[in-house]
């Protein structure tokens, strides 16, 4: 195949779901007709946070998933605030981010996210004053809901033991962070599990039919060994991140299934980008329906909106024109767009019922030219960083101050 059709075969972004997901659509629709009722039941037998951690607040996560910052920072990439040269984490602290995300892949190419970056990347962060968001892949390289790839040392496991190297690995890596006095704050078991994870033997969507118990047994593997990889005391709290946004009957069709087979966890993740998931209007409802329906926290775990329709190397981006932007009229592709854009995200996650609205993280806001999404390969994501592509911050950085601030 042609370069640009193997990238977006690859890109860990997908405009549709698997075909397995799309195929099913009209079963979740009827699905939810006559489950209308179910999901508050489910919720309330399960309790409110697994393991009795306390709610994260209205607006409590504010941050940046800086993972490409190490590659970055060896390609001589600097950042700047206001002329001021400084580590792309402390930026976005004295902005007021309270949480810095970090990626991890199990066994990834070399120089990307693997356990060791994330862990030195974790150790900046705690210095800088930042909680630590894990976002656990289980994959060697990009998981979405198109791709969930099992590890290569992972292949060939049946169930029963894959779900305990889930465990084990799961354990190991919250425990490394608390070993170096960096204790991870959230985890997310698995990144945009809409569809399952570690396929085949936990997708969901299969020629058979619908696998939610293969799928749920390994996220409790995870989620146990999340818990017992942190130190006594220290309040780690689970996140289940999925990419429905703006999709509030295949956000409840998910949490429904995973609420029914007593998967135990604490927050909502969801990924919400403009060009991909609908209007502003469309995630405020979702997230208002979510928090009345579940009563749990959600964070949107993954956002973006573009700062110019620019291209700052030859690889082409996700958002190349402004009709991409179901709400472009309001917040246009300008660094003021951009910041305007983030204001009204703030101004949704306040108004969630119940302070429920926990928060956002920006995917990638340091991801200017000069990495690849994989090695060899260009940026399709370099207009929607929160710098522009010689590092200096964006007015945008202001959406991480506190709530209440100015």
């Amino acid at each position: 195949m042609d370069v640009d059709t193997q990238r977006r075969s690859r890109s860990r972004r997908r405009l549709v779901l698997a075909a397995p997901l799309l195929a099913i659509s009209l079963t979740i629709s009827l699905a939810l007709l006559g489950q209308a009722q179910a999901g508050p039941r489910a919720a309330a037998a399960t309790g409110g946070a697994a393991g009795g951690a306390a709610g994260l607040g209205a607006l409590g996560v504010r941050g940046g998933d800086i993972s490409f910052t190490p590659q970055l920072e060896a390609v001589g990439v600097t950042f700047k605030d206001h002329g001021v040269v400084a580590p792309v984490e402390r930026i976005l602290r004295q902005h007021g981010a309270s949480y810095v995300r970090l990626r991890v892949w199990v066994n990834p190419p070399p120089g990307y996210s693997d356990e060791a970056s994330a862990l030195a990347l974790g150790r900046r962060a705690a210095q800088a004053g930042e909680k630590i968001l894990l976002d656990l892949h289980y994959s060697d390289f990009w998981a979405d809901p198109g791709h969930q790839t099992i590890p290569a040392a992972w292949q060939g496991q049946d169930l029963t033991t894959l779900a305990a190297t889930v465990q084990a690995y799961t354990r190991q890596v919250v425990a490394d962070f608390a070993g170096q006095r960096t204790p991870v704050d959230l985890v997310q078991i698995g990144n945009e599990v809409t569809a399952g994870i570690l396929w085949p033997l936990g997708q969901i969507y299969q020629a058979d039919g619908q696998h939610w118990g293969d799928f749920a047994t390994l996220l409790k593997a995870g989620i146990a060994g999340a818990r017992a990889g942190n130190p006594r005391g220290h309040p780690l709290r689970i996140m289940l991140h999925i990419d429905r946004g703006g999709d509030n009957g295949g956000s409840r069709y998910f949490f429904d299934h995973v609420i029914a087979e007593g998967v135990p966890f604490d927050v909502i993740g969801e990924s919400y980008y403009a060009m991909w998931h609908g209007s502003l209007a469309a995630l405020s409802a979702n997230l208002n329906d979510l928090a009345t329906r579940y009563g749990k926290d959600i964070v949107v775990a993954e956002t973006a909106y573009p700062w110019t329709l620019g291209n700052g190397d030859d690889l082409a981006n996700f958002v190349t024109d402004a009709s991409q932007l179901p709400d472009g009229a309001a917040y246009p592709p300008t660094t003021q767009g951009q910041a305007a854009y983030f204001e009204a995200l703030r101004t949704i996650l306040r108004q969630v019922p119940g302070g429920h609205g926990a928060g956002f993280i920006d995917w990638e806001s340091e991801w200017i030219p000069g990495v690849g999404w994989e090695p060899g390969a260009g940026n399709p994501n370099d207009n929607l960083t929160m710098f522009d592509w010689q590092g200096n911050a964006l007015p945008s950085l202001h959406a991480f101050r506190p709530p209440g601030a100015r």
